[in-house]
């Protein structure tokens, strides 16, 4: 099997439309699945997400002693844990739950 101009234009609508790889190679017929992933990644076409098609939210990884510490649930029950965001400085929480937690003098 060649990579005719038709085949990649099939390919890449496809791609496009959010199908799998083996979904792919079942339409075009003769490649296989790692054919198709192949191909499209020597195109540029962009990767696929492997659960959904929503970009998810990347979690910023704080240190423990710079950690929100306002606690979410109830301690001892399943889900239960601690804010996480970063403090503010020299405050045990983020501003979220500074303004929570403390009145300003007024």
């Amino acid at each position: 099997m060649s990579w005719t101009e038709e085949r990649i234009e099939k390919l890449k609508k496809l791609w496009g439309s959010g199908k799998t790889a083996a979904e792919i190679a079942d339409d075009l017929g003769g490649v296989t699945r790692n054919a198709v992933i192949g191909k499209a990644n020597r195109l540029g076409l962009s990767a696929k997400s492997s659960t959904s098609s929503a970009p998810k939210a990347k979690k910023k990884v704080v240190p423990a002693h710079r950690a929100c510490q306002w606690p979410t649930g109830h301690p001892g029950e399943p889900g239960f844990h601690f804010c996480g965001e970063e403090s503010v400085p020299s405050k045990p929480y983020c501003l979220k739950h500074c303004n929570m937690a403390y009145q300003s003098r007024d």
